[in-house]
Parts: C-alpha cells; sequence; structure tokens
C-alpha cells in the first residue's frame, strides 16, 4: 500500500520503510509523529481524498532534525542603481521513516499529529547582545551632546567685557576671541593695522573687523 501526504506545502508518494527528508516537524528524534492529510491510498484498490481521505493517516519515526545545504541569492541591479544584495539560507528539515500506513482509524490512534515548525520557535538571544551594541553606540553620542551644552553654557571669563555688545559678534565669535586673549573693549580699541591683520587671518575673520567697524565700536564702548 501506498498513501500521498501533504505537508509543508509539498505532497510525497511514501510506503512503508521509506526515508523522507521533510521541511522541519515538530518532534524530537526517536519520536512517531502522525500525518493526517492523507489524499489519496493506493494498493489493491485507489481511494482518492475530497481534498483528505477520512480516517486515513500515515505513521513515521522521526530520526534527526537536520538543516539543507546552504543557499546563496545574490542580487545585483547594474543599471538602475548599482546596488546588490547577497542572502544565504539553509532550510531547516526533518529526517524521518514511515513506519504505517492506516487506511481508518487514524483519528482514534493517539499519536502526535505532525505539526510543521511548531515547538521550536528559538528565542531571540541576540537582542540582548544589539541592544547593548546600541547603548555602547550611544554613550558616546550622549556624552559628545553633553560636553557641547557644557561648551555653550559655560560662563564668561571672569572681569571679561560683553563682546557681543560688536556688531556681528555672537556667543561662538566672543568665544574665539575669549580664547584668543581678548577679553575687553580697551584691547580692541587699541588694535592697529598690523593688530587687526593678525586676528583676520588668526581667527578667519575675512575682513570682518573692519567691515564692522569694531575699533570704533570699542572706543565708544570704552568711552561708556
Amino acid at each position: 500500500m501506498f498513501a500521498v501526504v501533504k505537508t509543508g506545502g509539498k505532497q510525497y508518494k511514501v510506503v512503508s520503510g521509506d526515508v523522507l527528508k521533510i521541511e522541519k516537524i515538530a518532534g524530537n528524534a526517536g519520536e512517531t509523529v502522525q500525518f493526517n492529510e492523507v489524499l489519496m491510498l493506493g494498493g489493491d484498490s485507489t481511494t482518492v481524498g475530497t481534498p483528505t481521505v477520512a480516517g486515513a493517516g500515515v505513521q513515521a519515526e522521526i530520526l534527526e532534525q537536520a538543516k539543507g545545504p546552504k543557499v546563496i541569492n545574490y542580487v545585483k541591479r547594474r543599471r538602475k542603481h548599482s546596488s546588490q544584495r547577497k542572502k544565504g539560507h539553509r532550510q531547516q528539515l526533518t529526517v524521518l521513516r514511515v513506519t504505517d500506513i492506516l487506511a481508518s482509524g487514524a483519528d482514534k490512534s493517539g499519536v502526535m499529529a505532525a505539526v510543521n515548525g511548531a515547538g521550536f520557535v528559538v528565542a531571540p538571544v541576540e537582542a540582548a547582545p544589539k541592544k547593548a551594541k546600541a547603548d555602547k553606540k550611544a554613550a558616546p553620542k550622549a556624552a559628545k551632546k553633553s560636553e557641547a551644552k557644557a561648551e555653550t553654557a559655560a560662563p564668561a571669563v571672569d572681569g571679561a567685557d560683553d563682546l557681543k555688545k560688536l556688531s556681528g559678534v555672537g556667543p561662538a565669535l566672543e568665544k574665539k576671541l575669549n580664547a584668543a586673549g581678548v577679553t575687553s573693549f580697551a584691547q580692541i580699541a587699541a588694535w592697529g593695522e598690523a593688530d587687526i591683520a593678525e586676528f583676520d587671518e588668526k581667527l578667519s575673520f575675512k575682513g570682518r573687523i573692519e567691515r564692522e567697524g569694531w575699533v570704533d565700536q570699542a572706543k565708544e564702548l570704552t568711552k561708556g
């Protein structure tokens, strides 16, 4: 007697003693499972199911849980975006031996039904390491942001004039001037042509000192 069974979206013609490799089903090596989707029975007489044969079943012993050969899928879009994608896959398989074909009474046999993949859901063990990596990446960014905020919120140099009163001077330029040792209007008021050229070049002001008239402004602010 032979039977045609359906599992994993595929159909197999089997006889007692056949060894099959099918898509992974629930169970461990040594256990017996039963396929209840029997589409056809053959032998002395043929029975075709509608779509399955009522009461029929195929029992099999699980020999091992294995994996198929590695398949590489490579896609390259040369003319459109020059993109490429490479993926590998190994199909999980169950190796089993057919032990018995039941023409009737399979629904009362008490043997565990074969279910594809059930009970073999692998826990996401990589979730924690990925989170740890994300935390490691986020830590330097957070540190840089906090440093940037600290620099922005840093207090002015003690005893320094508010150089932002000069036309075109904002917090960033004020920091550059303070870092170069310029902290008062009196210093800027005393600049000559050589000093202006020196600071234009040193701080990349590109003529801003003369264009904005910092020296004259500094003199007025010093008087005030």
